[in-house]
């Protein structure tokens, strides 16, 4: 069996980002200090922020996700 790898390709581009997530039904949630070496996709969507906090969302509920390229000092 082979392991797939399920991290973001976010990873390429900063080690810490903002992301402003749009979910069905119009509502809007930004989470600043997305590490993105922590996340990983599948059906829920895991990743942790710099303040330690771990986020699972349910892609099925998500309609885009913007992302802020923010430089932070880790």
């Amino acid at each position: 069996m082979t392991n797939l790898n399920l991290k973001s390709s976010l990873v390429d581009y900063s080690k810490c980002v903002t992301q402003i997530i749009h979910f069905i039904g119009g509502e809007k949630r930004t989470f600043h200090g997305v590490l993105t070496e922590t996340i990983k996709q599948g059906q829920f969507t895991k990743m942790q922020c710099k303040n330690g906090t771990v986020l699972m969302i349910n892609d099925k509920n998500v309609l885009c996700i913007e992302i802020l390229e923010i430089i932070y000092k880790l």
